[in-house]
Parts: C-alpha cells; sequence; structure tokens
C-alpha cells in the first residue's frame, strides 16, 4: 500500500512537472516575443475582463487579476495578457506592442483608449450602458468577449488562482492559434519547445 501511494506521488509530481513545462513553453513562445495582429484594413476589438476564482462560500474573498486582451476579426487572433491595473500608461504600451499601426481597433469607452486615434491607430467606439452594437458605425465588441467567455470555462478554479493566469492565458492563446491556423498541436509545441531549448 505504501509503495503504490508513493509511486501514485511520484506520477502526480511527474504530471505537475510536465504541465509547468508546457505552460514555460508557451509563455515564452507568445510573450517573449509577441506576435503582433492588426494592421491596415484589420480590425481589432480590445477589452478587459476580471479573472477570479469560484466563489463557494458567502463572504469569503476571492482573489481577482485584471486581464487585458484583443481579437482581430478573419483570423480570430488573440492576445490576453494579465495586468494589474486599467490605466492608459499600462494598457496603451501593450496596444503598441501587441497591435499594429493603422489597425482599426474597437473599444467601449473606458477613458484609457481615448489617446488611440493620436498613436496611428482608428478608434470605433460603443458605449455599452446604451447598447451591444453602435447604431451609427456597427462597432461592437461581441468577439473579444465571447473569448473571455471561453478562455474562463477552459479552466478549473484552480486554473484562476492568481500566480497561475498568465501560464494559463499562453495556454489558450496557444490553443486557439493553433486551431484557427490549422496547425497540429503535439508538432508546434515541439517546435516552440526547440526554440526555446536551441542551444545556438
Amino acid at each position: 500500500s505504501r509503495f503504490i501511494n508513493l509511486e501514485m506521488n511520484l506520477a502526480s509530481n511527474t504530471i505537475n512537472d510536465w504541465s509547468s513545462f508546457c505552460r514555460e513553453v508557451v509563455f515564452d513562445a507568445f510573450f517573449s516575443q509577441p506576435r503582433k495582429i492588426g494592421g491596415p484594413d484589420k480590425v481589432v476589438e480590445i477589452d478587459e475582463s476580471k479573472f477570479r476564482k469560484r466563489k463557494y462560500h458567502r463572504g469569503h474573498h476571492v482573489e481577482g487579476q485584471w486581464v487585458f486582451g484583443g481579437y482581430e476579426r478573419g483570423s480570430g487572433q488573440v492576445f490576453m495578457v494579465a495586468v494589474e491595473e486599467r490605466g492608459r500608461d499600462t494598457l496603451l504600451p501593450i496596444i503598441k506592442e501587441w497591435i499594429e499601426p493603422g489597425t482599426t481597433i474597437i473599444s467601449d469607452f473606458w477613458k484609457a483608449y481615448d489617446c488611440l486615434n493620436d498613436h496611428g491607430y482608428q478608434h470605433l467606439k460603443v458605449n455599452h450602458s446604451l447598447h451591444f452594437k453602435d447604431p451609427d458605425t456597427g462597432a461592437h465588441t461581441n468577439a473579444i468577449e465571447s473569448s473571455w467567455r471561453a478562455a474562463k470555462a477552459s479552466w478549473s478554479s484552480s486554473g484562476r488562482i492568481k500566480r497561475h493566469i498568465p501560464g494559463n492565458l499562453a495556454r489558450y492563446m496557444f490553443m486557439k492559434r493553433c486551431k484557427e491556423l490549422q496547425l497540429d498541436r503535439t508538432k508546434e509545441f515541439l517546435r516552440l519547445a526547440g526554440l526555446m531549448y536551441n542551444p545556438c
């Protein structure tokens, strides 16, 4: 019995180690050199969402993490970045890092986005307090909002613990990219692992 328990513990540790390795590979692939989305004639929806562990007990404090992200229409490519606050000084550098100049960006009326027209982007806004889709421009952020739901649904409750969120965001981005580009996930993961550990 003791041997079986030891063997099971070793197996559990191995699984945890492998999971950590997988998150490390995809995190490095997506965040060390971000792949920009958008560009002229492209539309990217941006938004922020709060990720938090499910609340099981009333009155129990639930730790949360703000995440900022974007969705490129047409390609379905996404980026999602954990942030500590949602001011312009935080979000604008992320937008420049992940979204090509000349992109049409659609957002809600959050004040941090008011400067986008001054930084090489075409900015459309939708006032969610009035409607989901702007009646004049047709602007909406339905796709990025759907991506939030999909990302959250793909994680267990423990996956929403704050320290696990960056790695799980990278995993979601990896899975989404493979799906949209019809890549073999195993081959793509091994390619990324090779790039990360290439001694050259």
